[in-house]
């Protein structure tokens, strides 16, 4: 699926991508859902993320978070108080720290709990999009709080783009366990 472009192709993508998501980890087995991730035997799995999720709710948890930046980063900035996107000291060159610091937060969080949590922002982040025009979305520089990009491509990221790597991650999980 090409990166969305227009208002209407962000809200389908991120439909489709959290459709799929939910497919896969309702069809998952048991098995597939106790086993922790290990994903040490593929070399070309270098990321730090593939360290760093040991399962389902890892994953879900990141995805809930990273929808919380994107609220709390457009909620500070349509209110007038100019917030990065990254909370500080964190920046785009140690937003991987970041991630470790969330998983950190949520080890004690249950899986039950991390699926309602990653549903309810979705509804969010879909109600912050509809809120804006495609034109606030997808101009670049129209908020000078996006630099040089659009609101639309955060979204992209923190929404459709990432369920497809949540998509991935599992994909990858569920071919190691049924191997």
């Amino acid at each position: 699926m090409a990166r969305p472009t227009t208002k209407k192709e962000l809200i389908e993508a991120t439909n489709t991508n959290f459709e799929k998501l939910w497919q896969l980890i309702d069809s998952m087995t048991e098995e597939a859902l106790n086993t922790e991730f290990d994903f040490s035997s593929d070399l070309k799995k270098k990321e730090a993320h593939w360290r760093r999720d040991k399962n389902l709710r890892d994953v879900l948890i990141h995805l809930y978070e990273w929808h919380q930046l994107l609220l709390n980063w457009v909620e500070s900035n349509m209110a007038g108080n100019k917030a990065p996107f990254l909370p500080e000291p964190y920046n785009w060159k140690t937003y991987g720290d970041m991630n470790v610091e969330l998983w950190k937060k949520h080890q004690n969080t249950q899986l039950e709990d991390a699926k309602e949590m990653l549903k309810a922002s979705h509804k969010d982040v879909l109600e912050l999009v509809g809120d804006f025009s495609n034109k606030e979305l997808f101009t670049k520089k129209l908020f000078d709080w996006t630099g040089t990009t659009t609101l639309g491509s955060y979204c992209v990221s923190a929404m459709s783009s990432h369920y497809d790597w949540a998509l991935k991650k599992l994909r990858a999980h569920f071919k190691n366990v049924s191997s």
